[in-house]
């Protein structure tokens, strides 16, 4: 080494400054740079691919987006012209605000007959079901169709003009269309629907911008709340009922950055209250601080890396990963205290890093086991806390070294060393003679009655958990104006166009017989506005009959009234011709049903038929059952399924991980390894009779949490049994540094008890116990005094 180099300690540590620096720039492109935040509020980006075949992932996703980026809104009044009125003026208001690139509230002037004119080159193969089941019995009397037709009253909705269907035959097979059945209905230019003497009207506003965007969320839900106080202000007694992808991804966003202050805020203020108590010093505090921060910015910039988003769930786990990563900061903190005047930072660093490896390596196993379950969330906390763990670890390596070159001025708080002595001293009592035995039964009989009354439950509603008035206002919506959809739905799939339509229609044949016995309210499919090819011939044969004496059927019209240029007109457009998928793509009647067909290339062809209303799912599965290339899709349940499939596996996971925790320890500790591996064990059992006491059901959350109980746990044991023979001159100073983490753990996964998402809250509750428990038993089995280094 060259008398101008530095030393290779402070080489390191300016390599690993640069590192740092160069991650943290990394982490501000990636999240300000690219345009687009890349912060994800999609609650179904959370969820695993559950499903089979590849098209029903797609069509699940179709579905949760279908609204796309808009807010589908109902006016709501007892007064039908007030009602409007105030439609047409929160239409009014939303169009005035820039963040909604359009909104429809007043229909924009059209001719109805405009939506039925293309269908008339395809009438003669477009047959009702109650029409074709008469010309199958041959017991049609065109004369008394005529004669009906001709005395039928006004028509509401869409309609045929009578020359053109002089019959009704066209005129009925629309009646069966969707949206001559909707309850929202064109009155005074407005889609309105009437219902228990209130009226409805609907108004959609598209969003400039991804309904998921940070930014488009805030402008729009603020546009919104303006326009909503101004109508109600202006119509009293005004409702407003809302629903869309903005409103989901803007709860959660609102719960998350909730949870993120409470947990991110107050571990962050509880955590500083205690070093500076514990250490007496600002200095250790802002370097404790210093090496968190380093872990938290590389984990995020890590996860942004590996999977292009981070999601808000994410965010909130990282700040409650605050209180493990500043362990390691402390324990080297709490070296230097113990060491007094005789401190030299490289001795210190020797001293500690067993432990804090052997503590990382315990860590990493259980977030990789974490990593392991197929759910984007987890996976997505699990890299974060990996790469933010193994940052903060490195950085009391390679800088808090350089950082503390003094010694401490001042020893650890008295009051801690003593609190510490005490609860040492009280809980190995505990661990010997009669009162260990005493000790076993009390725990045993805490215990066993807890394990005796737990229970299990997958719901998915535990990972998401939507505001209970949002999810009342879309029921409300679906139940007036049929509007929205959800994860149960039949896929439909075929090789050929063809195939599909047939499939779809052999499968409409069993819902018609739901509906008939009340299993079904109804449906929404591609069967009744396309028919397949198959059908339309048979449709158009069974009218070839009829149109084979032209002269006689001309004869007939003309005696019933109708003018002979319209009939002549009539009988020159037969035999006209089959409606095919790429058609009726096109029609201006299909738009709002296009989502309905999937063509997704080289994954295949399919639709989906969407079950409207209430329904029996137990029946809907099985009309599925024997239908080629037809299946039953069921989102939430087959979530709630891979969450007891994997909740089951969990168990063995865990004891996985103990059982290589234990080889670990036993590599190192040699026969001093039970005293280490005990206490994280008491934590994982006491835990799980605790939260049997709490009747809180088991979740694969709670068993992911216990294997990060075994993880942390450990570290507890490790400390204290690396550190004790390093702070014998100070009794109490070692476990003083354990529940210096230990509290510190529980300042902030602890608040993660009082999050608004369920998962999180099982966490938090699971971690709270098991941190508590583990670190009152860590003495209970105290390490071995004549302890030589392995």
């Amino acid at each position: 080494m060259t008398a101008s180099s530095p030393p290779p300690r402070l080489a390191g540590t300016a390599a690993f400054v640069v590192a740092v620096l160069s991650v943290i720039l990394l982490g501000g492109w990636l999240l300000f740079g690219r345009g687009e935040s890349p912060i994800q509020t999609d609650l179904l980006a959370l969820l695993p691919a559950t499903e089979r075949q590849p098209l029903a992932e797609d069509a699940v996703e179709r579905l949760a987006h279908a609204s796309g980026d808009r807010m589908v809104l109902l006016v709501e009044h007892a007064d039908d012209a007030v009602a409007k009125q105030a439609a047409r003026d929160l239409g009014r208001r939303l169009a005035a605000e820039r963040v909604f690139a359009n909104v429809t509230a007043e229909l924009p002037p059209f001719d109805l007959r405009e939506l039925v004119a293309p269908y008339l080159a395809h009438r003669f193969h477009l047959l009702s079901d109650a029409d074709r089941e008469s010309l199958a019995r041959a017991d049609t009397d065109p004369a008394q169709a005529l004669a009906r037709r001709l005395n039928e009253p006004f028509l509401a909705g869409v309609g045929t003009d009578l020359r053109d269907d002089p019959f009704g035959w066209l005129q009925h097979w629309l009646d069966q269309q969707p949206w001559n059945r909707s309850p929202l209905l064109p009155e005074d230019d407005l889609l309105t629907a009437h219902q228990d003497g209130r009226t409805y009207v609907m108004v959609i506003a598209t969003l400039r911008g991804s309904a998921y965007d940070d930014r488009v969320q805030r402008q729009a839900l603020a546009a919104l709340a303006r326009a909503e106080s101004a109508t109600v202000q202006t119509h009293p007694g005004t409702a407003l009922l809302r629903t869309g992808a903005v409103f989901h991804a803007a709860a959660a966003r609102t719960s998350a950055e909730r949870d993120v202050h409470v947990v991110g805020l107050a571990s962050t203020l509880g955590i500083a209250l205690l070093l500076v108590w514990t250490y007496r010093s600002p200095r250790p505090l802002l370097l404790a601080f210093l090496s968190t921060a380093i872990g938290v910015a590389c984990a995020l910039t890590v996860t942004l890396l590996v999977f292009g988003r981070i999601h808000l769930l994410t965010l909130v786990f990282g700040a409650a990963l605050l209180g493990e990563a500043v362990d390691y900061s402390i324990q080297y903190l709490c070296a230097r205290a113990n060491a007094g005047p005789a401190w030299e930072p490289a001795r210190g660093l020797r001293q500690v890093r067993p432990a804090l490896l052997l503590a990382l390596a315990t860590s990493l196993l259980g977030y990789a086991l974490l990593g392991l379950v197929p759910f984007p969330a987890l996976r997505q906390m699990a890299c974060f806390a990996m790469a933010g763990m193994s940052a903060a670890c490195l950085s009391v390596f390679l800088l808090l070294p350089a950082l503390l070159r003094r010694p401490a001025r001042r020893p650890l708080a008295l009051s801690l060393v003593w609190i510490a002595r005490r609860l040492q001293h009280g809980a190995g009592q505990l661990g010997h003679g009669r009162t260990a035995v005493a000790a076993f039964a009390l725990a045993l009989a805490f215990a066993l009655p807890g394990w005796w009354r737990l229970s299990h439950d997958d719901d998915i509603r535990l990972l998401i958990a939507p505001p209970t008035e949002l999810t009342r206002q879309e029921a409300r919506i679906a139940q007036i104006a049929g509007v929205g959809g959800g994860g149960q739905f039949f896929l439909v799939e075929g090789d050929s166009a063809e195939q599909v339509l047939q499939r779809g229609e052999a499968l409409e044949a069993r819902l018609r017989s739901l509906a008939a016995a009340g299993k079904l309210d109804g449906w929404l499919g591609m069967a009744a506005m396309l028919p397949s090819l198959q059908r339309q011939q048979t449709d158009h044969a069974a009218l070839a009959p009829l149109f084979a004496d032209r002269a006689a059927l001309l004869a007939l019209m003309t005696q019933a009234g109708l003018r002979a240029e319209a009939a002549e007109a009539y009988l020159d457009a037969w035999p006209g011709r089959p409606l095919d998928v790429a058609e009726w793509l096109k029609l201006p009647a299909s738009r709002p049903y296009r989502y309905l067909w999937m063509d997704e290339g080289a994954r295949g062809l399919a639709s989906i038929v969407l079950p409207q209303g209430a329904f029996d799912a137990v029946a809907l599965r099985a009309a599925a059952e024997g239908l080629p290339g037809v299946s039953f899709v069921d989102k939430p349940t087959s979530i709630s399924a891979l969450f007891g499939r994997y909740r089951e596996y969990a168990s063995l996971w865990l004891a996985a991980a103990t059982a290589a925790v234990a080889a670990a320890f036993a590599w190192r500790y040699r026969r001093a390894a039970p005293r280490v591996l005990v206490p994280p064990l008491l934590g994982i059992g006491l835990t799980l009779a605790a939260l049997g006491w709490l009747d809180q059901p088991l979740t694969l959350f709670h068993w992911m949490a216990l294997m990060l109980v075994l993880g942390v746990g450990a570290n507890y044991a490790v400390f204290l049994h690396e550190g004790e023979p390093h702070a014998a001159h100070v009794p109490g100073a070692a476990y003083a540094g354990v529940l210096l983490s230990a509290v510190t753990a529980l300042l902030s996964f602890g608040l993660l008890a009082l999050s608004s998402m369920p998962a999180l809250r099982h966490f938090g509750i699971t971690l709270l116990l098991g941190i508590g428990f583990t670190a009152l038993a860590v003495p209970v089995v105290r390490p071995v005094r004549e302890y030589v280094p392995a």
